[in-house]
């Protein structure tokens, strides 16, 4: 196998400087997660240009004994600032760490691209970042293969479920339910979510009261379903609320 050097054009979607002063990256692009490492990048130009959420055109460079390929030049060709405010910023760190778990490197995704993409500027511009976060989390989920079950209950199979699963995110049946039933929009959102225009989601916002509960089922299910995602930690302060005695595990500000 030979070395090549190629040039992708992708979002930085997670950033790490190690001690010796290297630039550890990896980019989303249309074709696929990929892992890169800036040498002395913390020094050079590469320092702004590969930062968290930027779009850059990378330049990378592949050899058969390197496990990472080497970024030799990197332009930008996008940013979005807002996304550094604090109301924003933790919606969008979300996006990129659920990217990070649901799509792995080398694998072919335009779609995800796009609707990743699509997510980053809906938190940057909208002015309700958390509906737009909550949406395309769950847009992202299903285009990875991750969907609520909705039609039947989680335990028992019963048709029609109405209420939370504190364990698994899911939806369960009145029997096998301890905590009182979602409201209509929330369930309407659950049912429909997936399968529904983003634009018309938009357009149909969850009340700001029942959003505390739509954030622990989507927290319980990521978990159980994908792995551990450590940006619960940096999210909104009310999804750490309580429901019926029942704790979040890990959601607080």
């Amino acid at each position: 196998m030979r070395s090549r050097s190629t040039t992708r054009s992708g979002i930085v979607i997670r950033r790490r400087v190690t001690p010796a002063g290297d630039i550890i990256v990896t980019l989303l692009t249309p074709q696929g997660k990929v892992k890169a490492i800036a040498r002395g990048g913390v020094r050079g130009p590469l320092a702004s240009r590969l930062n968290l959420f930027h779009h850059v055109g990378a330049q990378v460079y592949q050899t058969p004994q390197a496990d990472l390929a080497t970024v030799q030049q990197a332009v930008l060709e996008g940013a979005l600032p807002r996304l550094a405010e604090p109301e924003r910023y933790a919606f969008a760190h979300l996006m990129a760490e659920l990217a990070d778990a649901l799509f792995q490197e080398g694998e072919f995704s335009e779609q995800a691209f796009d609707l990743f993409a699509g997510a980053l500027r809906g938190i940057s511009h909208q002015p309700d970042p958390e509906w737009v976060a909550l949406v395309m989390s769950h847009k992202l989920l299903g285009l990875a293969g991750f969907v609520l079950q909705t039609a039947r209950c989680a335990r028992c199979g019963a048709a029609h479920p109405e209420h939370p699963d504190p364990l698994g995110g899911q939806l369960l049946c009145g029997a096998c339910a301890s905590l009182s039933a979602y409201p209509p929009t929330s369930l309407d959102f659950l049912r429909n979510v997936v399968r529904r225009p983003v634009r018309a989601s938009m357009e149909a916002p969850v009340p700001d009261d029942e959003r505390p509960a739509l954030w622990r089922a989507l927290e319980r299910f990521v978990t159980v379903q994908v792995g551990n995602v450590q940006s619960w930690r940096q999210l909104v302060p009310h999804a750490s609320v309580v429901q019926a005695g029942v704790p979040s595990s890990g959601v607080r500000g």
